[in-house]
């Protein structure tokens, strides 16, 4: 096998050739399949993740520690309060130790302008691979599940299909903006002409957007971004609607009261933008809707089209399982 990706650190999948991901979603593929037969495949045997969680998480979480357990290894479960994270520990003291101690650590930490910073300097001094479970910025675990299961409905050509990705209302959290950002610079790497609807006050980062625009036109596709969810969603193929915070929105961001009254006041305005049967008609009569989970049902998205036939959003949830072990094992074993 000419790729190799043993000891390789998972921050984003954009820095990845499009031939490593591909091999990772031939892999989750055959890892599926396997799994319906009930083969054992403990290509990790003895061999231990950490994983760290500065957040909740529950496919993040299941999928990870799950995945371990399948292909023979172990998964800790832990959290700043049981490690001296909680103490000050630096990146570099945390990294040294747990890369003499197992061969992968994984970390979910989406603090804005905080998380991928705090991952980069990880990976910097760890001796063994490093796994973003999300942060602030990027979130490859996500995509990369997206990305099986367009091919799981699509095919795996996956070229000129047509993805809307919307803003959605929520009311439970300001939502990172790991995951839309994530999709635009995978999905038009795979041919997939994505259109982004948002309103002007809860923006993608422009640095990332000026990289997928780039990634767009490199694969010769279409990524263009619109105000309106009705404007997206016309004649897709895939809508995708997901409430993310208005982070980007400011100068700079200070995680100051003042900021946070001010996303709370601009998300008011747009109680309107929910993902309805009326809004969806105007999508592809054989469109499907994708959602990462958890979805504020009623608001993001109503509960006809989530559990309708239409969705595919616990497919989508099932796949975080096959591709992770896919990246585990291709990172974590290996020769």
């Amino acid at each position: 096998m000419g790729i190799q990706l043993r000891g390789r650190h998972l921050l984003t999948f954009d820095t990845w050739s499009r031939q490593e991901v591909d091999l990772v979603l031939e892999v989750a593929h055959d890892l599926k399949r396997r799994y319906a037969l009930g083969e054992i495949t403990e290509l990790l045997k003895h061999k231990t993740l950490f994983m760290i969680f500065y957040e909740q998480s529950t496919r993040t979480r299941n999928s990870l520690e799950a995945a371990m357990t399948q292909l023979g290894g172990h998964a800790h479960d832990l959290t700043p309060d049981k490690m001296q994270l909680s103490h000050g520990e630096s990146p570099k003291d945390t990294a040294r130790v747990l890369s003499r101690m197992g061969e992968g650590i994984a970390v979910r930490i989406c603090f804005y302008q905080v998380g991928h910073r705090y991952l980069r300097e990880l990976a910097e001094y760890a001796t063994v691979p490093v796994i973003s479970m999300q942060d602030d910025v990027y979130h490859p675990l996500q995509v990369i599940a997206d990305v099986m299961t367009l091919q799981e409905y699509f095919g795996r050509d996956l070229r000129g299909l047509k993805v809307a990705i919307t803003w959605a209302y929520a009311t439970t959290h300001a939502k990172p903006l790991s995951v839309p950002q994530s999709q635009i610079l995978l999905f038009p790497r795979y041919g997939m002409e994505v259109t982004v609807a948002h309103p002007p006050e809860f923006p993608l980062q422009r640095d990332i957007v000026e990289r997928a625009r780039a990634r767009a036109a490199e694969a010769g596709v279409r990524l263009e971004f619109v105000d309106s969810m009705e404007e997206a969603v016309r004649d897709a193929d895939v809508v995708i609607p997901k409430n993310w915070g208005g982070f980007a929105y400011f100068e700079e961001w200070r995680d100051a009261p003042e900021q946070w009254e001010a996303m709370k006041a601009h998300l008011e305005k747009y109680r309107h933008w929910t993902l309805t049967p009326e809004i969806f008609s105007l999508a592809r009569k054989h469109a499907r809707i994708m959602h990462a989970l958890p979805a504020d049902r009623g608001h993001e998205v109503t509960d006809d089209l989530l559990d309708g036939p239409h969705s595919i959003i616990y497919d989508e949830a099932e796949n975080r399982l096959h591709t992770a072990k896919a990246v585990l094992a291709l990172t974590m074993g290996g020769r």
